[in-house]
């Protein structure tokens, strides 16, 4: 296998991402394969872990080709065109969005982390901020606290961890608009940053859709609202029925039409309406 990864690199005179699959753990093999620049996966091989590699691996590829093509000018921005302001410290990740927002037509400005990016910004109309919620310094919370600070009108996108409920309330009593979950769906982060960027351009939009996130917690009962802010605390269901004297099923049950009332899909998005809603 690794004789075959370098005759490839060296028919195509380029550095080929490479896997290797492998149940030799010899240190001889494995010198081998680092020496060649490859992943190395052990057998047998979890589907989730060899998604994972084949993803990382062609989101370098293209990197690597998007570096080439930014070497010739870039055509000048069409007028009117919003832009989109990137802070993540994982280089594919950072290009990887910029790729997708660069093909829907947006503008990036992107930045490895809160210092460089405050240091350029710049007030732009029609402009969003995403942003990751976990970077060396600043976090992405203390930068979103420092725009509020400053009075810097500038809708933000936090990206959290699936699942993560604690960081995206504090994201949101930050100021956060929104928040992305990873893995990042491309529909997802289309729709989430068409939104920062609608509230960019009216402040009324925000107010929309706090009136609507009011109406839906408004439409549940005493219990229900009360086991959503057990939710939201981070108590699990079992706990939840101790609490409050009643059994797990009971509990789900009320889970299931919290969720199916407000429309939220995950419990963090079940945060951002609650907390859109006054509740957090």
């Amino acid at each position: 296998g690794l004789q075959l990864a370098a005759r490839l690199r060296e028919r195509i005179r380029g550095d080929l991402p490479v896997i290797v699959l492998t149940g030799d753990i010899t240190s001889e093999t494995l010198r081998g394969i680092a020496a060649g620049n490859c992943v190395k996966l052990n057998k047998p091989v979890d589907w989730k872990e060899l998604n994972l590699a084949v993803q990382s691996q062609l989101r370098i590829a293209h990197v690597a080709a998007r570096s080439v093509k930014s070497a010739r000018p870039a055509p000048p921005a069409a007028l009117g065109q919003a832009t989109v302001f990137v802070v993540d410290d994982d280089p594919q990740i950072r290009e990887s969005l910029r790729e997708a927002l660069e093909d829907d037509g947006k503008i990036v400005k992107a930045y490895p982390d809160c210092e460089s990016f405050l240091a350029a910004h710049r007030p732009i109309p029609e402009s969003c901020l995403l942003i990751d919620a976990y970077l060396p310094g600043m976090s992405g919370v203390e930068l979103l606290q420092r725009l509020s600070a400053a009075k810097i009108p500038l809708p933000a996108i936090m990206i959290t961890g699936n699942s993560d409920v604690s960081m995206a309330v504090r994201a949101m009593k930050a100021g956060a608009l929104d928040f992305i979950e990873k893995p990042i769906g491309l529909s997802e982060l289309a729709h989430n940053v068409e939104r920062a960027l609608a509230a960019s351009r009216d402040i009324g939009k925000t107010s929309s859709s706090r009136d609507a996130a009011v109406g839906q917690v408004a439409s549940l009962t005493h219990r229900e609202r009360q086991i959503m802010d057990m939710v939201i605390a981070g108590s699990p269901s079992k706990n939840i029925a101790a609490d409050l004297g009643i059994s797990q099923r009971t509990v789900e049950n009320h889970r299931a039409s919290v969720m199916r009332k407000t429309g939220a899909r995950s419990i963090p998005a079940l945060a951002r309406v609650a907390f859109a809603a006054g509740r957090t």
